[in-house]
């Protein structure tokens, strides 16, 4: 305790790292405000059916990432995940289409277009995804919960419509440069962060719930409430090993004498992740996993039906399976994209480097190989079994809204931000010679995905 006390007072005294954290703090502080306004024309207080839709399933985990925003009906209501399903997409494209690998390699301005490109693909995939949430709320809500500009008026209007639609968009927007604020000028990264904020918005409302439902309802008392937290802190562990696990090889680079000086000679390690794909596999197994809900909304035949309402039940034991062996085979597939053996094996032989004991060239390409389709096995495994830990939990009778804190995309979001973040707090500290967070001096941050 007397060691953070103290850590806090240094990172006091460094102004600008004091600056950096009062302006994040600020700019979440906003965004969470803005959550809790209300479109215009909508009654907040009639929002009790669409709240009750979004306390489970898709529409539950989309509402934990907005925050809470989506079952407001705020003007964030879609969040920052119109950007982030951008950022996937152009993700993609850079793997497949030369002009954007072309941009991957122009450095800065290069990078510069990509965002542009972000931006422009958010607001087109924004401007899909709000008419959608207009016709969900309106569907869901009562006819006298929605009175645009007009009490005599209960029905949506055209201007409605369309005033709305803009206001999402423009919402979503305003998130995307609130993030980007906090990324030039704060701590950490600002979409990570704000995604991050929205999650733990919701864990005291979570908390509550199951509290009350193990005293009130489900029975267990205080004594499971406590196992159940103590079972969370585990998974988080678990987490953490995920996201901080490396298999360090080691390499020796050659001695040079150039003059006087002497270069090279000196030992590196290559740190390989055995989670090299982050939470991309879960996104696109999640992608997939979507696809039977959507043919079940078109399904005429009742075999159709009842298969399609199988793969629906997200605690159900085929949806699982099947969502388990997709981030396997996912988790494979993306760290052989990420990761290119023969570059390294290549950048190596330039820079006069070797693995002590293989040969340079196509020997060490196919070792670095045989190591990560090894490190990749036990990585894709614990991978799947975070990300259906909240089906397992809910079958023992934990509430849906604290089950979706037990893994999945949102755990592992938290704990890589928050490892992050700390990172840059601990890189400002050690280099005003301070002490770090840690008695190592080292916390890894996440470098799997970058979400802005």
């Amino acid at each position: 305790m007397k060691r953070f006390i103290q850590t806090i007072r240094n990172i006091y005294k460094i102004e600008d790292l004091r600056k950096r954290i009062g302006y994040t703090i600020g700019i979440i502080l906003l965004y969470r405000l803005g959550s809790y306004v209300v479109l215009p024309g909508v009654d907040p207080n009639q929002l009790a059916n669409l709240q009750n839709q979004t306390s489970g399933g898709l529409l539950g985990l989309l509402n934990m990432f907005s925050g809470g925003a989506f079952s407001n009906a705020s003007i964030f209501a879609l969040g920052i995940m119109p950007y982030i399903s951008a950022s996937i997409v152009v993700q993609l494209l850079g793997m497949a289409i030369p002009y954007f690998q072309k941009l991957q390699k122009e450095g800065e301005s290069g990078r510069k277009k990509i965002n542009q490109i972000t931006r422009y693909l958010t607001v087109l995939i924004t401007g899909f995804q709000a008419p959608g949430y207009i016709a969900n709320l309106v569907s869901q809500l009562p006819a006298q919960a929605i009175t645009p500009f007009d009490p005599a008026v209960t029905s949506p209007t055209t201007f409605f419509w369309v005033s709305s639609v803009i206001i999402l968009i423009s919402g979503t927007l305003f998130v995307m440069w609130l993030g980007e604020r906090i990324t030039d000028k704060g701590i950490g990264n600002g979409i990570s962060l704000i995604i991050m904020i929205g999650i733990i918005a919701r864990l005291p409302f979570a908390l509550f719930g199951e509290l009350i439902s193990r005293m009130e309802q489900k029975g267990g008392g205080l004594v499971i409430f406590i196992v159940e937290l103590a079972v969370l802190i585990g998974v988080i562990l678990i987490s953490i090993l995920l996201v901080q696990g490396t298999r360090k090889i080691p390499v020796q680079y050659a001695k040079r004498i150039v003059g006087n000086k002497q270069y090279g000679g000196v030992r590196q390690y290559i740190p390989l992740k055995v989670n090299a794909a982050g939470v991309m596999p879960i996104i696109f197994a999640q992608a997939i996993m979507f696809l039977p809900l959507t043919l079940a909304g078109f399904a005429e035949s009742e075999t159709l039906t009842g298969f399609a309402s199988a793969f629906t039940n997200i605690n159900g034991f085929w949806y699982n399976f099947v969502f388990a062996l997709l981030i396997v085979v996912f988790t494979y597939f993306y760290t052989a994209i990420t990761i290119n053996p023969n570059q390294m094996a290549e950048d190596m032989k330039k820079n006069n480097g070797f693995i002590p004991g293989v040969k340079p060239g196509k020997k060490t390409a196919e070792f670095i190989d045989q190591i990560m389709s090894r490190i990749t096995l036990p990585g894709s495994l614990f991978l799947a079994f975070v990300a259906i830990m909240p089906a397992l939990v809910s079958k023992i009778g934990i509430t849906a809204q604290f089950a979706q804190f037990y893994g999945g995309t949102s755990l592992l979001i938290l704990v890589g931000v928050v490892l992050d973040t700390l990172q840059q707090i601990e890189s400002h500290l050690l280099m005003r010679h301070y002490d770090g967070l840690t008695k190592s001096g080292r916390i890894k941050g996440r470098s799997s995905i970058n979400m802005g």
